[in-house]
């Protein structure tokens, strides 16, 4: 008897909690456990909807038409006076097209503003046009498959209110010849763009051209890319070969570390590309904003003319107010007088990086 009393009481405080904070707990569970509590009481029967988070994943049903299935039955059941804030889809298996279509769908109808999307099913797949197409999303994140299968998007996006897209494992086309044209011209408002292990489908350089872009990260690639970018202010470049900068006037953080397999010309390419005028494009190498660079390159060799680069490099950093380099550049670089220029009135750093 005092055990049910006990299980009585804890139901009841259940019970007694507010609406806005049983939202807040489901929106940390998925969708399908946040269902499964409407057998707690008939407070919490059709709690979950009204909540405005949405985590579907098919790694939960044990076939695809029990996930179809229960997709049909949250978006049929749920009240659609609410919109939805944020939606989560994790796909370990090739669903339908009609499928992800109508999640989608409903999504943008909701005035979605945060999406993101990680598809595991082993084979290349197209998504839907529809997904960059939205008036409402802020926040996108794409996760393909593994290396080979790729998700494909369309060569246009039409994301006026995007402000984060972060791209892993993504298939990209660029098409412009203009190079003040890029795929992303279209997101008006957006930010801050991750690209990381991509292909990139362009035939003279993926152009990443943006007005208003403050914050960009490259990882894990070796596409040649365009940059053109005066809001500039955050660059990242990680495990990438055969970066171009043009133009990021503003720019006040770089962090470069280059890739643990990599050919000495991929690394040249970069001190030429990223930071050096070479002469095939007009770069931007008067970098009088930056005051954090942080620099990694394991890979040098002990040739004169290859040294000199590095001294050319660190040149060009004359501005900076706090640099950061690993111990293989201190000890490659014997140009000693330089560093005490930069300890003389900077803060000067080295560590192992």
């Amino acid at each position: 008897m005092g055990d049910r009393k006990k299980v009585n009481v804890e139901r009841d405080r259940l019970s007694s909690l507010g609406d806005d904070l049983i939202h807040k707990i489901l929106s940390l569970v998925s969708t399908k456990h946040a269902v499964e509590t409407s057998v707690l009481s008939s407070r919490w029967r059709y709690i979950w909807t009204s909540i405005s988070y949405l985590s579907l994943s098919s790694n939960d049903f044990c076939t695809l038409l029990k996930f179809s299935e229960f997709v049909t039955h949250v978006l049929s059941g749920r009240n659609n006076q609410i919109e939805v804030f944020s939606v989560e889809l994790t796909f370990h298996r090739k669903v339908s097209r009609a499928l992800f279509k109508r999640i989608l769908d409903y999504a943008f109808s909701h005035n979605v503003q945060q999406l993101n999307v990680t598809y595991l099913p082993g084979k290349k797949t197209k998504f839907p046009v529809s997904l960059f197409s939205s008036q409402s999303l802020k926040h996108l994140a794409l996760i393909g498959c593994i290396y080979g299968h790729f998700i494909t998007t369309p060569p246009t996006w039409e994301l006026p209110a995007l402000v984060t897209l972060s791209l892993y494992r993504v298939t990209l086309y660029d098409d412009y010849t203009n190079k003040c044209a890029s795929l992303f011209s279209n997101c008006a408002n957006l930010k801050n763009l991750t690209i990381k292990r991509c292909r990139m489908m362009a035939p003279n350089g993926f152009n990443v051209s943006h007005p208003g872009l403050t914050s960009l990260t490259f990882e894990d690639g070796c596409k040649r890319v365009n940059v053109d970018t005066p809001q500039l202010k955050n660059l990242t470049i990680k495990d990438w070969r055969g970066m171009h900068l043009i133009c990021a006037p503003i720019l006040s953080s770089l962090h470069y570390k280059d890739p643990y397999f990599i050919h000495r010309n991929d690394i040249e390419t970069f001190f030429d590309d990223v930071l050096v005028d070479n002469g095939l494009l007009q770069l931007s190498t008067h970098l009088l904003h930056l005051e954090k660079v942080e620099i990694c390159i394991h890979h040098l060799y002990g040739d004169k003319a290859y040294t000199h680069k590095i001294v050319c490099l660190l040149q060009k950093l004359h501005s900076v107010k706090s640099l950061t380099l690993n111990w293989e550049i201190i000890k490659v670089c014997r140009y000693w007088f330089l560093m005490l220029s930069f300890t003389s009135n900077k803060d000067f750093q080295h560590k192992q990086m």
